[in-house]
């Protein structure tokens, strides 16, 4: 949603006990690009996005933990719902609620993520 021409969500930390993981999880389900970028200090993995998109990052803080809990995060697996939900569980994920209808807005399910996190995977398609 863009207000002004200016998106209100801009970036994401996923919080994660074990980086490289949460890189492999989220790769899979996304069937996108994370990086992994080490610096002085620490690392996280980067989701792979553009300027023109909301971007986000995978991250082991000791001041976030995972949680089921929270905020729900939308991702987006448009046209490949059940393709992620099947990579999830491959993953170590697991289905908190199977794909339903959100009425005229889509599809959604809501999965743990391989670190505890509670997330939906989201398709405009089933």
């Amino acid at each position: 949603m863009t207000t002004n021409g200016k998106t209100r969500a801009v970036w994401f930390d996923v919080p994660c006990t074990d980086l490289d993981r949460a890189i492999r999880f989220y790769g899979a389900v996304l069937s996108c690009e994370v990086a992994r970028e080490d610096f002085d200090g620490g690392a996280m993995g980067v989701l792979e996005h553009d300027s023109s998109g909301v971007g986000g990052c995978l991250v082991v803080t000791t001041d976030n933990t995972p949680s089921d809990k929270g905020i729900l995060l939308y991702l987006n697996c448009d046209g490949r719902l059940d393709d992620a939900i099947a990579r999830a569980t491959e993953h170590g994920g697991a289905v908190l609620t199977p794909k339903h209808q959100l009425g005229p807005h889509g599809f959604r399910a809501i999965l743990r993520d391989s670190e505890g996190n509670r997330v939906a995977l989201h398709s405009n398609t089933a």
